[in-house]
């Protein structure tokens, strides 16, 4: 007993009559009547009673066609959810963000959870060294990092460059990087990470030494930390705008191109689901991102 059969007994239980039933399966109606016929002597069991062309199901007939179209019913619900999956529309999407924030991120999960509704969302804050290693042992899919940073065996999709600003209680328009070391100054990082590693390589670069008095990849902590006046801070513009407030300021680095970039990441020459594909495309048709 097979799917089919069951469907063939299905039509002939609510045609009663093989005839119909053929016609409403679009065959002939012999083969019907066959496929009928095996049923039944497959199960040992009577399941119709036939009073000339039409047909009267038994009480196992009965039985057997309430639990074929709970069976066939399930199957179906099955095959369009496997489709909807197929189609992104349900699942679950596995992302990553930077420490060093994305601007513009909530919205873009709003957009994706309207197109998307029924797909769960699972959001990871981390660092971008820790998020690529998630990335590498699938425990997320997609995630947002900051460069440079080591991303063999990834693919990855730069989203856009953007300056490193100085950021301290007083307001100056503009300042050097040897200004800068003479300033207590907090790293936006932790020691062997990409932005930590662009900053030290900026006054390498010009011969200076800076004064670093703590690293702190949290922003909210760090931005605290420079607003009661511990130190100062050199980070991405869009990390100003995003947690920056009234009591602190950014300037412009007049002597160095110190750049933060930004792009999202996954496994190369691996399966990406259909919730991963789907957000990937709305990540790049993003405009705020060009």
């Amino acid at each position: 007993m097979d799917f089919k059969q069951l469907r063939y007994f299905i039509a002939i239980a609510e045609e009663k009559n093989i005839t119909a039933a053929a016609n409403r399966l679009h065959m002939s109606q012999p083969p019907l009547s066959m496929q009928l016929k095996q049923l039944e002597e497959e199960l040992g069991v009577r399941l119709v009673e036939r009073n000339g062309k039409k047909m009267e199901l038994t009480d196992k007939g009965t039985l057997l066609y309430q639990h074929a179209l709970h069976l066939v019913n399930s199957m179906e619900e099955v095959k369009n959810e496997l489709q909807e999956t197929e189609e992104g529309k349900k699942g679950t999407l596995s992302v990553g963000i930077n420490t060093l924030s994305v601007p513009d991120f909530s919205q873009l999960l709003q957009s994706f959870h309207e197109l998307y509704p029924l797909v769960s969302l699972k959001i990871v804050q981390n660092d971008s060294f820790y998020l690529t290693e998630m990335v590498k042992s699938r425990a997320i899919e997609l995630a947002f990092v900051r460069l440079p940073l080591e991303h063999r065996g990834l693919a990855y999709h730069q989203l856009f460059n953007e300056h490193f600003v100085f950021v301290s209680r007083e307001p100056r328009g503009t300042i050097t990087l040897e200004e800068i070391s003479n300033i207590p100054l907090i790293i936006p990082s932790t020691e062997g990470l990409g932005s930590y590693n662009t900053i030290l390589e900026a006054f390498s670069k010009e011969q200076l030494q800076l004064k670093r008095i703590a690293e702190c990849s949290d922003m909210h902590i760090l931005i605290e930390l420079v607003t009661a006046g511990m130190g100062a801070t050199i980070i991405p513009k869009s990390v100003f705008s995003e947690y920056g407030n009234e009591q602190i300021y950014s300037s412009t680095i007049s002597n160095a191109d110190l750049f933060s970039s930004l792009g999202i990441i996954w496994l190369e020459h691996h399966f990406v689901s259909a919730p991963a594909r789907n957000f990937l495309k709305l990540v790049k048709e993003n405009r705020d991102f060009r």
